[in-house]
């Protein structure tokens, strides 16, 4: 059953102070889709893109210019910390605020009103104005009231991102809880592995349209091209300090397991990689580093040689590094590939946050495919199986022991007691 029916929605801003030759924004133009019952439909874009003026429509907060929006059952809306509360009154008398403006009576509120306030972590400050909560306590409490009030469409801009980790966690668990009952949930964030997990389906705007619809590792990947054309073209493979003129990553290769080029990874399969450097003069010892980073900015794997104790004795000239690695036991779904070099000198002794590395490339994004997991799955550090180094024919290999090297062991027993 279609719980939202939106049809060539627009909404027109005056710029300025108005008059005859004022200029426009279509902050929202021709956009159209329709959500299904018990739905969690992500929203996607950059900045500026119309997406929260898209919610404040369908919360009627504003009115469209033109097109029109068709809701079926009870809007719960959560556009940023504490819609709806009134700073003045208590958290108790905010309860029961916002469930009236939901349509809620008062005894349907008293009904749910322990599990609000229990799963908002707040029991002490109740009876407290909420003027005098902290952001997360706000964030908590009104999260709380608009998911455990059940309207038939949730509405969520954002405002995760002020909970910790361990309520963000809670709160993407309750909401497939909800589901499961039942709800339809709108949820605009711009942390990719809430979407790729929580969300059925997905939409992308940009520029006030809709440029994108269809599971969320492939509104993923749209929107992560989008915005890599737009902002970070320019700098990708740019040197990430002023000695990369030392040393150039002239090509990355990400391999299956039969040695094909690929930029798609089956979960739980073996790969490989080949690095491709050019170094402009002798560097020795240098540590090689290829990185997973996933779509909020978290680096989930690092494979490197110095971690797997195989020494590069100097790069110079043309050289290769290829490197054999597990078992790939990410969550399935968009990553970006990036190979830095350090000039580690003889030893490796000293923290790596003191050094600076010779270069550092960024090679796009690549795809893990297999059944998708929890959120929190996948971040892991392993060893690789392998490596082998060559320059100029004079070939070094290594299969790396159980156990880490010593230098390491004592480099982090030497942090640890820092700390």
């Amino acid at each position: 059953m279609k719980l939202l029916d939106v049809d060539r929605l627009g909404k027109r801003y005056r710029l300025g102070l108005g008059g005859r030759g004022a200029e426009t924004l279509w902050a929202l133009r021709d956009v159209s889709f329709s959500v299904e019952q018990a739905e969690i439909l992500g929203i996607l874009g950059p900045n500026g893109a119309g997406k929260s003026t898209l919610l404040k429509i369908l919360s009627r907060i504003t009115e469209p210019t033109e097109g029109r929006a068709t809701i079926r059952g009870r809007v719960g809306s959560l556009l940023e910390v504490g819609t709806g509360f009134h700073a003045e009154l208590t958290g108790r008398e905010n309860v029961f605020l916002s469930g009236a403006l939901l349509g809620m009576s008062a005894a349907q509120v008293r009904e749910r009103f322990d599990q609000i306030v229990a799963f908002a972590e707040v029991e002490p400050f109740i009876d407290t104005p909420v003027k005098r909560y902290s952001s997360g306590m706000y964030v908590r409490l009104a999260f709380a009231v608009a998911a455990h009030l059940r309207p038939d469409i949730l509405i969520v801009d954002e405002v995760l991102a002020v909970g910790d980790l361990s309520f963000q966690r809670k709160c993407l668990e309750h909401m497939q809880r909800l589901i499961r009952e039942g709800m339809t949930i709108l949820l605009v964030s711009h942390n990719m592995a809430a979407i790729q997990t929580a969300c059925t389906r997905a939409l992308l705007l940009d520029h006030g349209r809709l440029v994108g619809e269809g599971p969320p590792v492939d509104i993923i990947e749209r929107y992560a091209s989008l915005v890599h054309l737009r902002d970070a073209a320019p700098e990708l493979g740019a040197p990430a300090a002023a000695g990369a003129r030392d040393v150039e990553v002239v090509s990355f290769a990400l391999l299956d397991e039969d040695g094909r080029e690929t930029r798609e990874l089956a979960f739980g399969r073996p790969a490989r990689i080949r690095i491709e450097l050019e170094a402009r003069r002798r560097i020795e010892s240098p540590m090689v580093n290829f990185g997973v980073r996933r779509g909020d900015g978290v680096i989930v794997c690092n494979f490197n040689n110095w971690y797997d104790g195989f020494r590069i004795d100097h790069l110079e000239g043309r050289c290769s590094l290829e490197g054999w690695l597990p078992p790939f036991r990410v969550v399935p779904g968009h990553y970006e590939a990036h190979v830095l070099v350090w000039p580690w000198g003889g030893g490796h002794t000293g923290g790596l946050e003191a050094a600076q590395p010779l270069v550092a490339r960024v090679f796009g994004s690549f795809q893990v495919v297999g059944v998708a997991f929890n959120w929190h799955d996948g971040v892991f550090q392993v060893r690789a199986q392998g490596w082998r180094f060559d320059r100029g024919g004079a070939v070094q290999e290594c299969r790396p022991t159980g156990e880490l090297p010593a230098s390491i062991l004592a480099a982090s027993a030497g942090q640890a007691s820092d700390s």
